[in-house]
């Protein structure tokens, strides 16, 4: 707060002698910054060279001024004067009118002060003033950062409701924004029947240039994506960002055919926008998912919406990227988005005993001797539904429970073995193993206890791995089959042929059957090559020592070659079908079944 010494103050009178009498008072109590002015002109001067006033002392006679006007104009907004303003009063009122003016603004600050001055009157009266303008002003000051500060909080407070519905980077909505509008686009659609479309977009490689060019690039090049779409889509559509390069576009009104239109501009767009750096310009392309909304493809809620888009689009990404795909249910099968569904399915399986094994003969094709049996995998659903296991098994993979059926499968072939009666004691099992089997250290240790405590003879169990697992890690498959044939196991290599080195594996490693990849089986009347590959795969496994075996024989001209080709083992539909149990005969009538074409037992 000022000093009231060191103000200015400012005395308008045409008395000389009043004025200087004014001038004098103030000096001898310390006012030294006083400025005078004998008319309305000159205290016009002083008033527009802003100097900082502390009081104004007007004479009610001042020449060339309007008095009350003066004063009015000088009372601030809130009715209250910026300057404190003392009136001396002469009388009688030269006039009266102006007289009365000037006592309503009493209630404004204004003082009036009666002629003649005395010292001790006058004073105090300026003193008083002065404290009151410094309180006045203070309190305004308080007044002002009081506003501001509310004035903030209020920013502050719709700053955060517009990001609890908007993006921070880009603007555009976030997902419990994109939540609401599609909400609302399944209740119309219910109520009025409207369809509607949602675009899930996925930018391809956007990684790859966050981290090579930083995040700030990044972040730079989500905004000009954005702006992009902003200009490619109406204004009716909601756009929103609901992960890292990851954005909705809903669609009101749109049908498949404008959702698969719209889409498609977008994806061209996006194929022709280039992303420029200081160093690089980078070609940016986008993924996109298309999920409907129509009364015949009915949606119950946003994420079930947002999951089909998603979907869709990830099977665009699978499929090479920079596409556009319509969400298809029967997409489910071949993509991750199931895994959720299945995964307490399988634990529930393992629990409950709703596994099964159903059993395919192996038969010796030079006299129809049942050699084996093919251990195979189902799955009982809830609702009596078989599943095989080329709709569960990757999913097991993925999720970590494929040791839990491998060991399910090896201990349940093991006790089948085991409660067979002592006229089939003979019978032997092949086991499927998973690619994964055999970097599961339980499995040996659990194999052996299995074993010793059933009394099976490890010759009855035949172990079989497909030959991409067996070289997916090479060493390791090596050392477990060694010692899987040290208990006494026999063992296959499933699948042989589909490998580029397949020669080369099969020399080293220590398998006792070959099983022909089916692909080179089922086409094999029809296909020369085939019918070379296949003869050549005999006779090199039968010059190593090995047994060659075939799958998918389902035509008697294929079993007539294979048995001409001198192969040694066949399965197929046309020799039995995989049953949960095994076949009451111990030989199979080949010359019949060539005949007939068809299977004579099953």
């Amino acid at each position: 707060m000022t000093k009231p010494f060191d103000q200015a103050i400012l005395v308008a009178d045409p008395n000389d002698h009043h004025r200087q009498q004014i001038t004098n008072i103030l000096a001898q109590h310390g006012f030294e910054r006083v400025y005078c002015a004998a008319d309305g002109a000159h205290l016009a001067e002083l008033l527009k060279a802003k100097l900082d006033l502390g009081l104004i002392v007007l004479s009610e006679r001042l020449p060339d001024c309007q008095l009350a006007e003066l004063c009015r104009v000088l009372v601030d907004e809130p009715g209250e004067l910026n300057v404190p303003i003392l009136v001396l009063l002469e009388p009688p009122p030269a006039d009266p009118s102006q007289r009365e003016a000037l006592r309503s603004l009493q209630a404004h600050g204004v003082i009036l002060v009666e002629k003649p001055l005395r010292a001790q009157d006058f004073l105090p009266l300026v003193q008083l003033a002065l404290v009151l303008r410094d309180e006045r002003r203070q309190r305004h000051r308080l007044e002002e950062e009081v506003l501001t500060e509310l004035a903030e909080h209020k920013i502050l407070e719709a700053r955060l409701k517009y990001l609890v519905l908007h993006d921070e980077l880009t603007g555009i909505g976030n997902r419990r924004r994109l939540e609401q509008i599609l909400q609302l686009a399944i209740h119309h659609c219910q109520a009025y029947k409207q369809e509607s479309a949602l675009l899930y977009l996925d930018l391809d490689r956007f990684n790859v240039i966050n981290d090579l060019e930083g995040h700030d690039a990044g972040d730079r090049l989500l905004v000009e994506v954005v702006n992009l779409l902003r200009h490619t889509v109406t204004d009716k559509c909601t756009l929103a960002r609901i992960g890292a390069d990851e954005f909705c576009i809903h669609l009101p009104g749109a049908d498949q055919g404008k959702a698969l239109a719209t889409a498609e501009t977008i994806r061209q767009a996006m194929d022709e926008f280039r992303f420029l750096t200081p160093n690089d310009c980078y070609h940016i392309s986008v993924s996109i998912g298309v999920a409907l909304l129509s009364p015949a493809l009915p949606i119950q809620h946003p994420n079930e919406w947002i999951a089909k888009a998603h979907q869709a689009c990830y099977i665009a990404k699978t499929h090479g990227r920079n596409l556009v795909n319509l969400y298809d249910a029967k997409d489910l099968a071949a993509t991750h988005f199931n895994d959720v569904r299945w995964v307490p399915l399988l634990r529930a399986a393992l629990k409950q005993e709703r596994f099964q094994l159903v059993f395919q003969p192996v038969v010796r094709l030079k006299d129809g001797l049942i050699s084996h049996y093919e251990v195979l995998l189902r799955m009982l659903g809830e609702n009596g539904k078989i599943f095989t296991p080329d709709a569960f098994i990757p999913v097991a993979e993925r999720m970590g429970l494929i040791h839990n059926i491998d060991l399910w499968v090896v201990e349940h072939a093991i006790d089948f073995l085991s409660s067979l009666p002592s006229d089939q004691n003979h019978v032997a099992l092949t086991v499927n193993l998973s690619g994964h089997a055999f970097q599961n250290h339980k499995l040996l240790p659990f194999l052996e206890e299995k074993l010793e405590s059933t009394w099976v003879s490890p010759k009855r169990l035949i172990f079989e791995i497909t030959e991409t697992a067996a070289i997916a890690n090479f060493e390791r498959t090596l050392s477990v089959i060694a010692k899987l044939r040290s208990l006494g196991c026999g063992f296959a290599l499933d699948d042989f042929g589909t490998g580029f080195s397949s020669f080369e594996y099969i020399k080293n490693f220590p398998v006792d059957y070959v099983k022909i990849d089916g692909q080179f089986v089922q086409n094999l009347p029809d296909d020369e090559t085939d019918r070379v590959l296949v003869k050549a795969i005999v006779e090199i496994a039968h010059k190593l020592g090995k047994q060659v075996i075939a799958e998918y024989i389902e035509t008697s001209s294929t079993l007539n070659l294979l048995r001409g080709l001198d192969v040694d083992y066949g399965q197929g539909f046309l020799l039995g079908k995989p049953k949960p149990k095994l076949l009451d005969c111990k030989t199979i009538a080949l010359t019949a079944i060539a005949t007939a074409d068809r299977p004579l037992v099953n």
